[in-house]
């Protein structure tokens, strides 16, 4: 894949926030998108129409982060209020509260089969939570950080967190084992490579590490982008050959995954970007920024 085929022309620009959008993610197929933010909210879109469909309501605080199941019909949110909430997609109705957490939430994911909801908090723990059970008890809580847990992600028998306390953990929930990467700076963002291999980390001394994710072993850097002090998304594009991420000057970063060279980068907001979200299949991304924009960006 080359420089040219990375998204940098904008299509786009959702409005409709009040406010700083903190987060935007494209759904399973990448036909929609779903934002959340300061106002409250969470808004679901047709990225490439520019069309809104739905808005959420319900939380008492700002939304931080939002996960959509793989056939559409759920989703689930968290933030400022200390609270997971999962809900009907379609009548917009919030089907349970999962309340524990001793904080403001982080981030949220479902589990491959969509009955289990996994959350990462500022109390230093991963809480994991059945859908299918009306108890409002996790059915498994994970406190080894030793600081706020920022990121999550998830695969078939792992959990994995990224925290400020400067490491990425690996639990592997079959056998209960953890294991433990410390990479010396406060981790705010994990995310996966598509082929499984990989985890990429965000880190608030404005660079992004790549991990072996079999031997922890440190394959690669990436610098030139600004995060000091937001919680921002970095990830791979679909084809694994480009790194991805904002910077809190409003600029997003490509970096050659293997070189670790900065081969594009351009203005895409107007304040920090928060989140980037690469389209599944297609060259297609959706930011979003403090700015309270949401933006579509294609080839």
């Amino acid at each position: 894949m080359s420089v040219e085929d990375l998204p940098q022309k904008e299509v786009n620009v959702l409005k409709g926030h009040e406010g700083a959008v903190l987060a935007a993610r494209f759904n399973g197929d990448g036909n929609y998108c779903l934002s959340c933010g300061k106002d409250r909210t969470i808004r679901l879109w047709n990225p490439h129409r520019g069309i809104h469909i739905k808005t959420y309501k319900s939380h008492g605080r700002e939304v931080r982060d939002v996960h959509v199941t793989p056939d559409n019909s759920k989703l689930c949110s968290c933030g400022g209020d200390r609270q997971i909430f999962y809900w009907d997609v379609a009548t917009g109705r919030v089907i349970r509260k999962f309340r524990g957490h001793d904080g403001e939430v982080n981030g949220v994911k479902f589990n491959e089969y969509s009955s289990v909801v996994v959350s990462a908090g500022y109390d230093q723990s991963l809480r994991a939570w059945d859908c299918r059970s009306h108890s409002t008890e996790p059915i498994q809580i994970i406190d080894t950080f030793a600081d706020s847990v920022m990121s999550i992600c998830l695969t078939k028998t792992e959990i994995i967190g990224g925290s400020v306390d400067g490491t990425v953990r690996t639990f592997d929930i079959r056998i209960g084992r953890e294991i433990s990467d410390n990479l010396g700076q406060p981790v705010n963002c994990v995310s996966m490579s598509n082929d499984g291999n990989c985890i990429l980390a965000g880190s608030l001394d404005s660079t992004l590490r790549l991990l072996d994710r079999s031997t922890g072993e440190l394959l690669q850097e990436y610098k030139g982008h600004t995060n000091k002090s937001y919680k921002l998304d970095c990830c791979l594009t679909n084809t694994d050959a480009h790194i991805t991420g904002g910077s809190e000057d409003g600029f997003i970063y490509f970096w050659d995954l293997v070189e670790a060279s900065v081969v594009s980068r351009f203005r895409a907001h107007t304040s920090v970007v928060t989140s980037v979200s690469y389209h599944p299949k297609e060259n297609c991304m959706v930011t979003s920024s403090v700015d309270g924009t949401i933006r579509v960006w294609k080839t």
